[in-house]
């Protein structure tokens, strides 16, 4: 195999490794830019692609044609998808035939193209990129006009990513070219990428975490990044870690725990840093991913609103234990009272509210969610409950939606938890997965039911929680065990199929 050092991207994807280099990555995009802008009629175009070659062609050409990226989660079902495509009014769809074979039943538009095929073409007749190679060796002014790139004010909308849909129907975040440019900014002021740095790339682009830090990121600062397809697949994430020499491990504590499962200490001789988002780490995993890759375990917290990045943990002093990392560079943070709005002292848990460049700029079409969310002075209200210390490292004690008023108290379903998993495994690492669920009730607003996937002796549970000091209201009423939790292709747990579930 060839030195892939310098290498900007390199495709784990296809049948072997396909290696990029970073001029033939431009000069791709921008033959198909040319063709999206002469042939697209939507301002906005879909993307239904992995990580990897193709989707970052796709994604470089419909920026470079003047138009918005939009890349759907092809994982939902056809009712939603098809709701989403009309909202976002895309009518030209880039996607590879594989994936339309894979998902029938997409709502696919009448506008088709078929990337694998362009690609397979052009590599055939080379000859056919002459043209683009020669313009782009012209000073940046003069290819650009040339090219028909067309030049973007800062505030105009850059791309349009749908929420997650965790909690309810997912919504259609617009995000500028001020917001990625910024937060990558922001990553890059961490001092954490150094020369030797190569990111693993399998989060999907839909996901805010996989296009911006995984995708965008390494692009715009020109790091190497290895793509794989999916999180779940794990063999082949593997793999690339250990003939590419990987660094940097990025993904969600339920993506990582697959590769803890199926992986030796040697395959992760060559990652120094795991980065982990989207949902919280237990101190325990993140323990045991140190010990047993003799690497740091950095964890951030962010959202799609934000770009998504907005604090992160760098190694030793630069963290601290239970926080989610220092502030990110030119962000604001207050806590405000979660039912009267009023702000609160610095290092007093409210709704974490937050203000900076990469905050997105509203909800698409939807003017009410977006003004329940932000503010006159441009705070964004995240819903996520938690403090910023005197020194800004963040600490989060949960979403608000993960909170039940009982007897007119705010009841903390991660507090419980945590204390539930205490009482049944003590410090022993298990893997068995827990959640408590507010169901509604007449008498007292809610009722707390726990979620489990093993059978366990509920009364006695009940009992030790009673006698560790947990306030009755606490105490879980009711139990559930379920075979299997319902997870996103986020890597999230799927609260809204699980509250149907229970109720």
């Amino acid at each position: 195999m060839k030195k892939t050092s310098h290498a900007p991207l390199v495709d784990y994807g296809l049948p072997g490794p396909f290696i990029c280099s970073r001029k033939k990555l431009l000069i791709l995009s921008v033959k198909l830019g040319l063709h999206l802008r002469k042939n697209s009629h939507s301002q906005r175009i879909g993307i239904i692609l992995p990580p990897g070659l193709a989707g970052t062609i796709a994604n470089l050409a419909v920026l470079f044609a003047g138009k918005i990226p939009v890349n759907l989660n092809f994982s939902l079902g056809s009712n939603i998808a098809e709701n989403l495509i009309q909202k976002a009014e895309i009518k030209t769809i880039i996607s590879a035939t594989k994936m339309m074979n894979k998902f029938p039943d997409f709502p696919w538009t009448n506008d088709l193209f078929e990337i694998s095929t362009w690609l397979q073409k052009i590599s055939l007749t080379p000859y056919r990129l002459i043209k683009e190679a020669i313009l782009l060796q012209f000073p940046y002014q003069l290819a650009r006009f040339f090219l028909k790139i067309p030049s973007k004010i800062d505030s105009e909308e850059a791309t349009l990513l749908f929420t997650s849909g965790s909690s309810g129907e997912p919504k259609g975040v617009v995000l500028t070219h001020q917001n990625i440019l910024s937060n990558c900014s922001q990553i890059n002021r961490l001092g954490l990428f150094d020369k030797d740095a190569k990111i693993l790339a399998n989060l999907p682009l839909f996901h805010s975490f996989g296009f911006t830090v995984s995708t965008c990121f390494p692009l715009l600062y020109n790091i190497p990044f290895v793509t794989v397809p999916s999180p779940l697949d794990v063999k082949s994430g593997l793999h690339a870690i250990q003939k590419e020499r990987i660094t940097f491990l990025l993904g969600t504590p339920t993506f990582l725990r697959g590769f803890l499962n199926k992986g030796k200490s040697e395959d992760f001789e060559s990652i120094r840093y795991v980065v982990a988002g989207a949902e919280k780490t237990e101190s325990s995993f993140k323990k045991k991913w140190e010990e047993f890759a003799n690497c740091s375990y950095l964890e951030g917290y962010g959202l799609t609103e934000t770009s998504p990045g907005i604090s992160f943990n760098l190694p030793k002093e630069g963290s601290r234990e239970g926080s989610v990392g220092h502030l990110f560079s030119d962000i604001e943070c207050k806590t405000i009272h979660p039912e009267t709005r009023e702000d609160l002292k610095v290092g007093e848990s409210g709704l974490l509210c937050f203000r900076g460049p990469n905050i997105f700029s509203g909800y698409l079409n939807d003017l009410q969610k977006t003004n329940e969310v932000l503010t006159k002075e441009n705070w964004f209200v995240t819903g996520d409950i938690g403090y910023l210390d005197q020194d800004d490292f963040l600490f989060i004690k949960g979403r608000l939606s993960r909170f039940s008023k009982i007897g007119g108290e705010m009841v903390p379903h991660e507090t419980i938890e945590a204390r539930i998993k205490q009482i049944l495994f003590g410090n022993e690492e298990n893997e068995a997965s827990l959640l408590i669920i507010g169901k509604s009730d007449e008498n007292k607003g809610e009722q707390l039911i726990l979620v489990i996937d093993q059978e366990i002796d509920f009364p006695k549970l009940r009992k030790n929680l009673s006698e560790n000091g947990l306030p009755n209201l606490w105490i879980p009423k009711k139990i559930q065990v379920i075979a299997e939790f319902p997870i996103l292709p986020t890597g999230k747990v799927d609260f809204l199929s699980l509250k149907k579930w229970v109720g």
